[in-house]
């Protein structure tokens, strides 16, 4: 069910693109003309839309509406470190003020709008990972076509992008789903945000502990599990284990390594809105749990390695942007409906005329002729492909959700570092 709907989006994007191109190119202005130029200068201004709207980040409404909202969640990030004094974070997204903030705009949605839950869990190598858990509100129905939301719903987990980005930055999607019928699941994957930065491996699961000079496990760039923050392990490892939390419930716990007395969630405390009833209606043999995987930038680039290994994986998203899951060199191949979002890498504004080279690397080009949209290599994965292999390194071994799972495999520690 999940895989078809957005199947069907991605269809209906790629088509609603071509039409307009192709209606554009037939009765447009010609390129080089006083009226191509206005509509190419416009277009340019309209990119930075997001600031310069009238409600926008620049304006005196969404200036104003800050500081309540960052003050009280930075407080809230001060307190829950302060209570777990053994679990450091050492990132910009818990101590600078902002960093880690949503849309103020949004700062009542919990309670008006949806539900927000938030919880903390270990992830395998102990370390305390934060998050919250969205849902429709009772008797809600969906904004955009008013239809009753009548649960159990799908559930969605979204895993952030590097280079320190964070939870919060991601809630407007999570609330935006779960408005829609879905549980949401988003949250800090280990050193970035404010989840903690070290794993705890020692014989005292309290206190932080890992060998820098042992030889580093399977995917990781260090001895040290999760350091630096910086490396696809975190990302790849950090959606596994955000499933294994998503789909706990009271009968199978979340194993919660090494958490010793830090508070966190025996279970997922909204276990009982999820739909775990067969999809009969998916299109890819041998998965029937409604569950999608979303991610952004680097963890983009783990949820395609994620769905070739992971069979409750039923749909994949992909923020900035789709790959085709086998970046790690492990033969996975793609293996559900994807949707491939890609926008913000590269994304310098330059005229028309500029756009001979790519976004990163412009050259001009005859300002006489059009761009050309079909340059951009298309990226998608393939409802219904076989995965070549059945490796899998970021798979745990024996923990109690891992009868999905496949066997461990290799992983080159030289991956591709992405925001």
């Amino acid at each position: 069910m999940i895989g078809r709907i957005l199947a069907a989006l991605a269809l209906a994007s790629t088509a609603l693109a071509v039409g307009a191109a192709t209606s554009s190119a037939a009765n447009g202005p010609a390129p080089g003309s006083p009226e191509y130029i206005q509509r190419d200068n416009q277009n340019m201004l309209d990119a930075y839309g997001r600031q310069s709207a009238p409600d926008g980040q620049l304006s005196p409404e969404y200036i104003a509406a800050g500081p309540a909202n960052v003050t009280q969640s930075f407080l809230q990030q001060v307190a829950d470190q302060v209570q777990n004094p053994t679990r450091p974070i050492l990132d910009p997204g818990q101590w600078f003020p902002g960093w880690n903030q949503g849309n103020p705009y949004r700062k009542d949605w919990a309670g008006r709008r949806g539900i927000e839950i938030p919880v903390a869990f270990t992830n395998r190598h102990g370390a305390l990972l934060r998050g919250h858990v969205s849902a429709p509100l009772p008797g809600a129905r969906d904004p955009y076509t008013g239809a009753k939301l009548d649960g159990p719903f799908p559930a969605v987990v979204i895993t952030t992008g590097s280079i320190q980005g964070s939870e919060r930055m991601y809630t407007w999607l999570a609330q935006d789903l779960a408005e829609r019928g879905y549980i949401v699941l988003t949250y800090d994957v280990q050193g970035q945000g404010t989840s903690e930065t070290l794993p705890h491996e020692g014989p005292n699961p309290d206190v932080p502990f890992c060998n820098p000079l042992a030889e580093p496990a399977e995917g990781e760039d260090t001895g040290c599990p999760g350091v630096p923050f910086q490396q696809s392990a975190n990302f790849v490892k950090g959606t596994e284990d955000a499933l294994d939390f998503m789909l706990s419930r009271p009968g199978r716990p979340y194993e919660n390594p090494q958490a010793g007395s830090a508070e966190v969630n025996e279970f997922n405390p909204m276990w009982d809105l999820i739909d775990r009833r067969r999809d009969t209606e998916s299109v890819t043999p041998r998965r029937r749990s409604k569950v999608a995987i979303i991610g952004h930038s680097l963890g983009a680039a783990a949820v395609p390695h994620v769905q070739g290994v992971d069979r409750r994986v039923e749909t994949v998203v992909a923020l900035d942007k789709l790959g085709n899951g086998d970046r790690f060199g492990l033969g996975v191949k793609p293996n559900v409906p994807a949707l491939a979002v890609q926008s913000e890498y590269g994304f310098n504004v330059t005229p028309y005329w500029m756009m001979g080279g790519s976004s990163l690397a412009p050259e001009p080009r005859p300002p006489s002729e059009r761009p050309i949209p079909s340059a951009s290599r298309r990226r998608a994965s393939t409802p219904g492909a076989r995965p070549a292999s059945t490796r899998c390194w970021s798979c745990p071994g024996p923990r109690p959700t891992s009868s999905t799972r496949t066997s461990r495999g290799r992983f080159p520690r030289a991956a591709t570092a992405r925001t």
